[in-house]
Formats: structure tokens, C-alpha cells, sequence
């Protein structure tokens, strides 16, 4: 067992027990020694707004050994057997795979989902192979090099060339009860023409305090996604952790020619979430999409920053962030549009909207431009305001309460970004919503309620119209 703050004095015993190639170690210690000399923020334009802080490195614990599989590990999962059984799925725990119901068809199809610590042995020529054609800067942030070089557990998808899965792949991760913390490195690969989707649910249990130690649980990730030529790439992010954990993570998708990457989150949980999104847009004609959703209530914190970079021409890019804040609840948006000197043709939107639902939540939106090139369309908008009150007024004389009048101008806020996902993933979300709502748990489940959900979503006209061609049809 060892703390964060002092991972510099355990490192190398750290992964001295890990067996796994040279190149990877070596790739290690240049991760590690960025984070050691980077701070928590490494701009200085977002420092006054970060909440940072509220990571104590003297209360995260981890175990010095990774874990193996263990029967009690599947207690956690035991109302959801069942229900996961019967799709194409993974159960995790503290990121190492415990379970998979996996189709026989996917083996003979050469779809690899396995352990990272297990491909990065078995399949090192393939992994190397993605990891130096699209190499990380660990200078950009003191998370993303601390994931590279720390991490312990993680998933490795690989989906080959012209392979197209109709029906989602879950990921399902816990982080167990001891209040030990989690770093994984999850590397996601779609080679040219095929297609795959994967839904991502996070939970953290109620840390059980320590007499002589108080403990913070919190779970960092880096995920990367190769996603090569005229292939499609989609994640869907279900945070739904502790109010007391901590989440950070940091997402780089690098997408080819005419291939496509949707980021699609919803951040419900922890006290302090931290996503970074880069989608690195390298081929001609690759499209990236990134919607976000966010509920925050009591003091949480969700620190947010989604960039589209531009490298190649006749590029497409989309960010659209909305939050939801009530009591004293903090959110931060940053957002940058980066269009290179080669890029011509490239159109990018980004937006950042939020609606307080009480006079202590907070939000900052800081979007920006950094445009080298002629000949593109580039837009951002960003905007914060409180709930309309003749909205509420109106809705009240309707015969609604008035906290029943506030979901309603709620659900009208965030439906623009739910029409776009799938009556299923639309209904998880909801499920979501409406449990955080009345304080009840935050934990997808198939019950009565959710099935009323599903049959309401599944119903629903799902509209043909791009959200974002209304933001350039008025410009």
C-alpha cells in the first residue's frame, strides 16, 4: 500500500513487478518524470478557476499489487448478472476484467477484448504499433502522464478491419469497498471500415472510514481510441461514482480519413470530475463529435475541457456541453478550436451552456479559437443563466408544483443533445437523471421505472435535424 504523494519514493518498485516489454517500461519512466515536475494546472489562463485542490494526495491509497480474480469480486455485480448476461459485456473492478459475456463469434471474428496488462505481452507488436503512430505529449497535463506511467489495470478493444458490431459492447467498472484508488490505461482500436459502439458505466462504492486514516477513493483514466480510415467509433461514459470520490480523466481520439468519433458523457458522480477530451482530427474528411451532459447538486465540482484539433483539410468538428446545477455546485468549461495551417476547408462549432437552479451553483465558460488557416467555418458560444422564472411562473398555473415545473424546464435544456443518442442510451440516461433528482441511488438497474423509460424513449420520434446546422444557418 502506498499514497499518491509519495508514488516518486514507490515507483520503481511499482513497476518493478509488473512484467511486461521494455518499450512500455521505458514509456513509463518518460510519463513519470513529466508528472512529477508538472502542476495541477498546467495553464495558467484556467488556474483561478480550477478546483483542483480538492485532490489531497495524502489521503489516496493504492494497493502496490494488482489484484486477481477473486469469486467475492463478483458480489458487487450480483443484481446485474442476469440483466448483463444476456449482451455483450464486461465486468470490471477496479479495472481489471473479473467476468466477460462475451458472443463465441467475436473470437472468430478476431475482435480482441481483453486485460491490458495481459495484450500488452500477447499482442505488444500491434499495441506498439498505434502507440508510436500517434504518440503522447505528457507535458499537456500532470494526469494524463501520471495514468501513462502509473497505471496498474485497464481494457484493450481491438476491432478489425471491416468488422461492424450492431449492438453495444458494455464496460462495467466498480471500484471495490477497501477505498483503494484505481489508475488504468484503456486503448480502444477500430481499423479501417469497421464499427463499434461501447457504453462505459463508473461507480464507487461509500468509503468506509478508517479510524486511523481517512481515505479519498478516485479513479483515473486515460482512454485512447485509434480510430483508422472510413471506420466509426462511439463511447458513451455513464459517471454515476460516489459524491465523495474523485474522477479523472483524459480521452484522446485520433481519427483517420473519412472515419467518425463520437464522445458522448453524462457526469453525475464524484465530488470533483476532471474529463479532458482531445479529438485529434488527422484524416481527410474525419468527423468528431463530443456531447456532455452534467447534474451537479451539493458542492460538486465538474471540471471539463474538450478541444478540436484540426490537422488535416475538409475536417469536421462538434462540441456541445450542457450543465444543470442546483445548491452550491460548480462547473467549468474550457474549450479550444485549433485549426492548423493545413486544414483548409474545416468547419468546427463549440458550445458551452449551463442553467442554475439555485443562487450558490456556479459556472465559467472559457471557449477559444486558435485558427492558422483561410477558408474555414469556425464558431463557439458559450452562455450561464438561472432559471427563467416566468417559465416557472407559467408552468406553475398549468397545475404543476413548482419543483415539477423545474424538471419540465430541465428536460426542455438538455433535450436537443438527448434527441441525437439512441432511444436506449437516451433512456439510461433519463433513469439517471430522475434517481439523482429524488436522491435515490445512482445505479442503472431494470426495474419498473426504467422500463416505463425505455417504452417512452422507444416511442419518441428521433429527429433528423443537425443541432449544430442551427448554430451556422444564422451566421
Amino acid at each position: 500500500m502506498y499514497k499518491l504523494s509519495l508514488l516518486d519514493k514507490n515507483f520503481n518498485t511499482l513497476i518493478k513487478n509488473v512484467k511486461e516489454p521494455s518499450w512500455m517500461t521505458q514509456t513509463r519512466h518518460e510519463a513519470f518524470k513529466k508528472y512529477t515536475s508538472l502542476p495541477l494546472e498546467s495553464s495558467a489562463l484556467y488556474s483561478k478557476y480550477s478546483n483542483a485542490n480538492k485532490l489531497m494526495t495524502d489521503n489516496i491509497f493504492f494497493n502496490s499489487s494488482t489484484l486477481t480474480n477473486n469469486k467475492d469480486d463478483l458480489d458487487i455485480f450480483s443484481d446485474r448478472i442476469e440483466e448483463l448476461s444476456k449482451t455483450s459485456s464486461i465486468l470490471c473492478k477496479n479495472s481489471k476484467i473479473v467476468q466477460s459475456f462475451l458472443p463465441e463469434e467475436f473470437e472468430k471474428k478476431g475482435i480482441i477484448i481483453t486485460d491490458i496488462t495481459y495484450a500488452i505481452n500477447k499482442f505488444s507488436d500491434l499495441i506498439q504499433k498505434y502507440l508510436n503512430k500517434n504518440k503522447l505529449n505528457y507535458e499537456e497535463d500532470k494526469f494524463l502522464a501520471l495514468s501513462s506511467a502509473a497505471f496498474q489495470n485497464g481494457y484493450f478493444i481491438f476491432i478489425p478491419k471491416n468488422i461492424v458490431l450492431e449492438d453495444p459492447i458494455r464496460v462495467i467498472n466498480y471500484l471495490s469497498d477497501d477505498g483503494f484508488s484505481s489508475i488504468s490505461r484503456n486503448i480502444i482500436v477500430c481499423e479501417d471500415f469497421s464499427k463499434a459502439t461501447l457504453v462505459q458505466e463508473l461507480y464507487s462504492p461509500e468509503v468506509k472510514v478508517n479510524n486511523s486514516q481517512s481515505q479519498q477513493q478516485a479513479y483515473f483514466e486515460l482512454l485512447e481510441a485509434h480510430v483508422m480510415s472510413n471506420a466509426q467509433c462511439e463511447m458513451v461514459t455513464l459517471q454515476s461514482m460516489n459524491y465523495d470520490s474523485i474522477n479523472f480523466s483524459n480521452r484522446k481520439a485520433f481519427v483517420e480519413r473519412d472515419a467518425k468519433m463520437s464522445w458522448s458523457l453524462a457526469l453525475f458522480g464524484s465530488q470533483l470530475s476532471r474529463y479532458k477530451v482531445d479529438s485529434i482530427m488527422q484524416g481527410p474528411g474525419a468527423l468528431a463529435e463530443d456531447v456532455e451532459i452534467i447534474f451537479g447538486i451539493g458542492n460538486q465540482s465538474f471540471d471539463i475541457t474538450s478541444n478540436l484539433i484540426h490537422v488535416a483539410p475538409n475536417t469536421r468538428g462538434k462540441v456541445l456541453v450542457k450543465s444543470v446545477l442546483k445548491d452550491t455546485s460548480q462547473s467549468l468549461f474550457k474549450g479550444m478550436i485549433k485549426i492548423n495551417k493545413n486544414a483548409k476547408a474545416t468547419e468546427s462549432y463549440l458550445a458551452g451552456h449551463a442553467i442554475l437552479l439555485n443562487k450558490g451553483a456556479k459556472s465559467d465558460a472559457i471557449p477559444g479559437l486558435e485558427i492558422e488557416c483561410n477558408e474555414v467555418r469556425a464558431t463557439h458560444s458559450a452562455s450561464v443563466a438561472q432559471i427563467d422564472e416566468n417559465q416557472i411562473f407559467y408552468l406553475m398555473s398549468r397545475g404543476l408544483s413548482k419543483e415539477l415545473a423545474k424538471r419540465e424546464i430541465v428536460g426542455g435544456f438538455l433535450e436537443p443533445i438527448s434527441r441525437k443518442m439512441g432511444p436506449t442510451i437516451r433512456a439510461w440516461i433519463n433513469y439517471l437523471i430522475e434517481n439523482k433528482w429524488l436522491g435515490k441511488p445512482l445505479k442503472l438497474k431494470i426495474d419498473e421505472a426504467m422500463e416505463q423509460i425505455l417504452e417512452v424513449e422507444k416511442s419518441r420520434y428521433r429527429e433528423n435535424e443537425d443541432i449544430f446546422e442551427k448554430h451556422y444557418k444564422y451566421r
